[in-house]
């Protein structure tokens, strides 16, 4: 599975609010301004910057 196009047009980044990049082969969602990645687990985005880990 993988997450909707309707969630990823609504999802940005809750440290900086800028756009998130899906990484399906990872699952994970990357946002560049603040070099943070954030998981996917069971299809559902984990958009806790302390969960976050570095790019």
């Amino acid at each position: 599975m993988t997450i909707s196009p309707q969630l990823l047009a609504i999802l940005v980044c809750p440290k900086c609010k800028g756009a998130l990049i899906y990484r399906e082969e990872e699952p994970a969602l990357d946002c560049r301004a603040c070099r943070l990645r954030y998981p996917v687990r069971d299809d559902i985005p984990v958009m806790l910057v302390d969960e976050a880990s570095p790019l």
